[in-house]
């Protein structure tokens, strides 16, 4: 039994982006008609990698980690299935963060093989979120 595909009583969930999901990013076409909420912090509990492919990814850590920057916004459940999901990479996967107020948000973080694995990412963490690292490879 499946569920109707866009029904009137959806649940609608906050989505995290700290990457290309961002306003301004490659895939934020995909998520840009639902309701924005603003510019949110994670707690101080993740880890961010660039990973070779070009995007970023979240790790969360027990010490060590830093409030990462994005954007929040508000999603049908579906949506984040149909819509985002299927635009993101394959080294991702969908997670609960936290975000610096102490609520629950989903967003995607690095799958647990993919940060075993290791090479071909580079902790930009001290960068000050994706945007900023990217604004500075285009400076170098």
């Amino acid at each position: 039994m499946t569920a109707p595909a866009r029904s009137e009583g959806s649940l609608t969930i906050p989505l995290f982006l700290n990457g290309e999901g961002m306003r301004g990013g490659r895939v934020h076409p995909s998520i840009a008609h639902y309701t924005f909420l603003g510019e949110v912090q994670t707690a101080p509990r993740y880890r961010v990698y660039a990973g070779e492919a070009g995007f970023p990814a979240l790790w969360p850590v027990t010490e060590g980690g830093i409030s990462v920057p994005g954007d929040l916004y508000a999603l049908p459940l579906e949506a984040v299935r149909d819509e985002f999901m299927p635009v993101e990479p394959l080294e991702l996967e969908l997670a609960v963060v936290e975000p610096a107020d102490g609520s629950a948000s989903l967003a995607v973080q690095l799958r647990p093989e993919v940060h075993a694995r290791g090479p071909g990412l580079v902790d930009i963490s001290d960068r000050g979120g994706w945007r900023a690292y990217q604004a500075s490879r285009v400076q170098q």
